[in-house]
C-alpha cells in the first residue's frame, strides 16, 4: 500500500509539473503575440545602424516572432535576412536620424557570395552618402570573411586581445571508406563525371587528382578575388598580403594587426564608445543610440510610391527535394509558385533567387520545366547566391540571364547514384541473415543486403548516363552551347563564379538587387515594386492552425535542423511507414 501511494503521489507531481510548464509556455506565447501586435519601432536622433553579422544570414528574413525569445531548454538559431540588410542600407542613405553604420564583426555566419553582396551594398551606401562605416570586432578572433567585409569600413577596430585570421583558404575532407570496410558496409556508386566529388568520401581514402585540381582552381579564384578587394581598400599590395598570410604572425593579434596595416586600431570598449560618440555627435558620457538592421527594416520608408507594376522575386533556397537539415525546396510547391506568376499578367518579370547545392533529379526537372515555360512568356532573370551547383544550376539554365557573384560556387554539372550494401554488416557483424522469395528474376532489384548484379550495375549506369544526357541537353539549350561544350565544362566539376563567367555558365556578375534592376530595364519599367514569393506565413498562423502542441514542434524543428522533413519526404515517396520508410536507392544531382 505504501508503494502504491508513493507512485500515485509521483504521478500527481508529474502531472502538476507538466501543467505548470504548459501554462508558462502559453503565457510566453500570449506575451509574444501582444509584443508582436504592439511592436512599434522608433528611431532616435543621432543613431547608429547596427549590422550584427554573427547571426545566420539568409536570403530573406523569416516571419518568426519566436526567434528572438530566449526560452529555457530550447536553442534558437537567430537569423538575419539579406533583404532586411538591403532595405535598411537604402533607407539609411537619406534618413537624417542615422549618422553611420556600425559593423559588429567577429565572424560572418554566411557564405562568400553573401559576404560579397553585403560588401557591395555597403560600398554603394558610401557612394551615395557621406555617412561613415565603423567596423568593430571584440570576440576572440575576426575570421577571414569578416575581415574581407570589414575592409569597406572607414575605420577597422579590434579589441587588443582579438586576432585577425588571415592565412589563405583551405579545406579538409574526411573519408569514410576504411571505417565502412571495418563495419562491413560497401557503398556501391554509379556516377557520370570524373569531378563528381560528393561520393569520394565513400569510395576513396584521399582526394582524387581531379578533385584536388578543381578545389585548387576555385579556391585560388576566391582567394585572388578577396586579395584584390582588400588591396584596393587597405592600400596593401597583393604580394604583401600573401606574405602576411604566409607568416600569420600569431594570428595578427591586437597591435600586430595594426602595425601590419590590416586594421586601424586596437581599442577597448570605452574607446570604441568615444569613437561612436564622435561620429554621432553625442557629448560627454551619454549612451549612443543604436537600432538593429532587423528593426530598422520595419520602419516605413519615406517617399516611396505604390506601383502597379510588379516584379516577382521567387526564392529557391536549400536542398532540392529533400533535406537532412535546414531549408529545402519542394519541386511541386516551387513549380506551382512559378506557374502562378507566369499566368498572372500583373507580374511584368520574374527574378529567381537560387541558393542550392542540388538534390533529387525529379524535383529539379519539375522546377526546370516551369522555369522554361515562364522564360518563354516573361523576362526571367536568375540570381545565384552562395551556391548554385548541380540541381541548383539545372533548374536555372533556361533563364534569359544568370547573374552570380565572383565567389559563387557554380556548376557541378553531373549526376550520381548510391546504393549501400550492408550485407556483410548484417551477416558477419550482427549475425542477421536474410532470405528472398520472388515471382520474377528481378523482383528483389537493388536490395541493400547484397552486392549489385552485373545487370543491376548496367541498368544503374544507363540510368545515370540518361540523366546526364538530359542535364547537358538542358544546359546546352538554355545557354546556347553545344552538348560537347557543356560536357567539357561539366563532368561534375565545381567552378567559382569568376570561372563560370569565363566558361559561359553565367552572363555577368551581380547580386539580387542587380538582377531586379536588370529585369526592370529589359521590360522597360521606370517604376515598379517587388513581391517576395513564396509568401511567408503570418506570425503564429502555423501555431494556431495545428494546435498548442505546435509550439513544442516549432522549437524542436529548429533544434533538430528540420530532420523530420527527410523522414516525411521518403515516407511520402515510398508509401511506407516507420523509421525505415525510404527509397532503396538515391539518385542525386548534387
Amino acid at each position: 500500500m505504501k508503494e502504491f501511494f508513493k507512485y500515485v503521489f509521483a504521478t500527481i507531481v508529474g502531472v502538476f509539473a507538466v501543467s505548470v510548464i504548459g501554462i508558462i509556455l502559453f503565457i510566453m506565447v500570449i506575451g509574444a503575440i501582444i509584443a508582436t501586435a504592439e511592436k512599434q519601432v522608433t528611431v532616435e536622433n543621432n543613431s547608429m545602424l547596427v549590422l550584427d553579422l554573427g547571426r545566420q544570414i539568409v536570403d530573406r528574413a523569416p516571419n518568426d516572432p519566436f526567434e528572438d525569445m530566449d526560452i529555457p531548454g530550447f536553442s534558437q538559431v537567430k537569423s538575419l535576412g539579406l533583404d532586411d540588410i538591403f532595405t535598411s542600407l537604402e533607407n539609411a542613405e537619406t534618413d537624417d536620424r542615422i549618422k553611420g553604420v556600425y559593423l559588429k564583426l567577429s565572424m560572418v555566419n554566411g557564405g562568400m557570395a553573401t559576404v560579397e553582396e553585403i560588401r557591395n551594398a555597403l560600398i554603394d551606401f558610401k557612394s551615395k552618402c557621406d555617412k561613415p562605416i565603423y567596423a568593430h570586432a571584440d570576440q576572440y578572433m575576426m575570421d577571414q570573411k569578416a575581415y574581407y567585409l570589414a575592409t569597406v569600413a572607414d575605420k577597422i577596430v579590434i579589441h587588443p586581445e582579438v586576432s585577425v585570421d588571415f592565412r589563405g583558404l583551405g579545406g579538409e575532407m574526411m573519408f569514410y571508406k576504411k571505417a565502412l570496410d571495418k563495419i562491413g558496409v560497401e557503398m556501391q556508386i554509379v556516377r557520370h563525371g570524373k569531378f563528381k566529388a560528393a561520393v569520394e568520401p565513400f569510395m576513396l581514402d584521399k582526394m582524387s587528382e581531379e578533385n584536388r585540381e578543381q578545389r585548387l582552381t576555385y579556391m585560388g579564384s576566391l582567394w585572388n578575388h578577396m586579395l584584390k578587394g582588400i588591396s584596393e581598400k587597405r592600400n596593401i599590395s597583393v604580394e604583401q598580403l600573401n606574405i602576411l598570410a604566409d607568416e600569420v604572425q600569431t594570428f595578427n593579434k591586437g597591435q600586430k594587426a595594426v602595425e601590419s596595416g590590416l586594421v586601424d586600431a586596437a581599442e577597448y570598449k570605452d574607446q570604441v564608445l568615444d569613437d561612436l560618440r564622435e561620429i554621432t555627435g553625442i557629448e560627454g558620457t551619454k549612451g549612443v543610440p543604436v537600432i538593429s538592421v532587423s528593426n530598422y527594416a520595419d520602419v516605413p520608408s519615406k517617399g516611396k510610391k505604390f506601383s502597379r507594376n510588379k516584379i516577382a522575386v521567387i526564392y529557391a533556397s536549400g536542398d532540392i527535394g529533400m533535406s537532412l537539415g535546414g531549408e529545402y525546396i519542394d519541386g511541386e510547391e516551387l513549380g506551382k509558385e512559378i506557374r502562378k506568376v507566369r499566368q498572372d499578367s500583373s507580374y511584368k518579370a520574374i527574378v529567381l533567387r537560387v541558393n542550392s547545392p542540388g538534390g533529387t533529379v525529379f524535383d529539379s526537372e519539375t522546377i526546370w520545366r516551369e522555369v522554361k515555360l515562364a522564360s518563354e512568356e516573361k523576362t526571367l532573370i536568375v540570381s545565384f547566391g552562395d551556391v548554385a551547383a548541380s540541381g541548383g544550376y539545372y533548374l536555372s539554365c533556361p533563364a534569359d540571364k544568370i547573374l552570380a557573384s565572383p565567389n559563387t560556387i557554380t556548376g557541378s554539372i553531373g549526376i550520381f547514384g548510391t546504393i549501400p550494401n550492408i550485407g556483410e554488416l548484417l551477416n558477419d557483424k550482427l549475425g542477421i541473415t536474410t532470405d528472398v522469395v520472388k515471382t520474377n528474376k528481378n523482383s528483389d532489384l537493388l536490395t541493400m543486403t547484397r552486392p549489385m548484379t552485373d545487370y543491376e550495375q548496367k541498368m544503374m549506369q544507363a540510368n545515370i548516363e540518361e540523366g546526364y544526357e538530359t542535364f547537358i541537353s538542358h544546359v546546352a539549350e538554355g545557354r546556347k552551347m553545344t552538348k560537347e561544350q557543356v560536357d567539357e565544362i561539366g563532368q561534375g566539376r565545381v567552378w567559382s563564379g569568376e570561372n563560370a563567367k569565363e566558361n559561359g555558365l553565367i552572363d555577368d556578375f551581380g547580386g539580387l538587387n542587380d538582377a531586379i534592376k536588370m529585369a526592370a530595364e529589359i521590360v522597360g519599367l521606370d517604376e515598379y515594386r517587388t513581391v517576395s514569393l513564396p509568401a511567408l506565413p503570418e506570425p503564429f498562423e502555423e501555431f494556431f492552425k495545428t494546435g498548442s502542441d505546435n509550439i513544442r514542434a516549432h522549437f524542436l524543428k529548429n533544434e533538430l535542423g528540420e530532420k523530420y522533413r527527410y523522414y516525411e519526404y521518403f515516407k511520402k515517396m515510398s508509401g511506407l511507414n516507420g523509421v525505415y520508410a525510404r527509397m532503396p536507392y538515391d539518385i542525386f544531382i548534387n
